[in-house]
């Protein structure tokens, strides 16, 4: 098994969404030792984001691109390749504004490529990222879970189901910044959850 965690956090050091994914992680290698994990901090390595530069880089073809322009699509690349190579992935998503992180953001806008992790066909998308299992562990702030302004859990089962990833977990920390026992409560949960869901 071949595991890939993705740290999505700004932080590099206290973030609660690496806190459960890293739960996450522990879980999975103690119930499989033969496991392997490949580790992408987003922090303290960062993906560029997906600008005009990118777009032209990643359009042209790879034997009309410049050198800036091949140098820069091979960073989405190494990606794509790594996420092709996991059997299983661990995400860690914090919630900003409501929103995924710029960091898992530029993750996404990496791996989601048509003609690589998806393609166009005349009954629509068809993902290409087939037969994995993934786990994406969450921290909120406040309380979201199954309310309208949840707006990460739909962007995040729409997109990862684009590119063929179906088998979808969500772990949940909530209410992290409503006090300390409200945190603390919040982690006692997400060890009940992956004890539930975590195989």
């Amino acid at each position: 098994m071949n595991i890939l965690q993705i740290n999505g956090s700004a932080r590099a050091n206290g973030s609660n969404s690496t806190r459960v994914a890293d739960a996450i992680t522990a879980r999975l290698t103690a119930r499989h030792p033969e496991a392997t994990v490949e580790l992408r901090d987003l922090a303290r390595d960062p993906h560029p984001v997906l600008d005009e530069a990118a777009l032209n880089a990643i359009f042209t073809p790879a034997d009309q691109r410049t050198p800036e322009q091949s140098a820069r699509a091979a960073l989405d690349d190494a990606l794509i390749a790594q996420l092709k190579r996991a059997d299983v992935i661990v995400l860690g998503v914090p919630m900003y504004n409501f929103s995924v992180s710029v960091q898992i953001k530029s993750w996404i806008d990496a791996v989601a490529r048509a003609g690589q992790t998806f393609r166009y066909t005349a009954n629509g998308p068809e993902g290409l990222v087939t037969g994995k299992k993934v786990y994406v562990g969450l921290a909120r702030g406040g309380i979201f879970r199954d309310t309208p302004n949840d707006s990460q859990v739909p962007y995040l089962k729409g997109v990862l189901g684009l590119m063929g990833m179906t088998d979808v977990e969500f772990i949940y920390a909530e209410g992290v910044n409503m006090g300390a026992e409200r945190a603390s409560a919040a982690f006692d949960e997400v060890a009940t959850q992956i004890d539930e869901i975590v195989a």
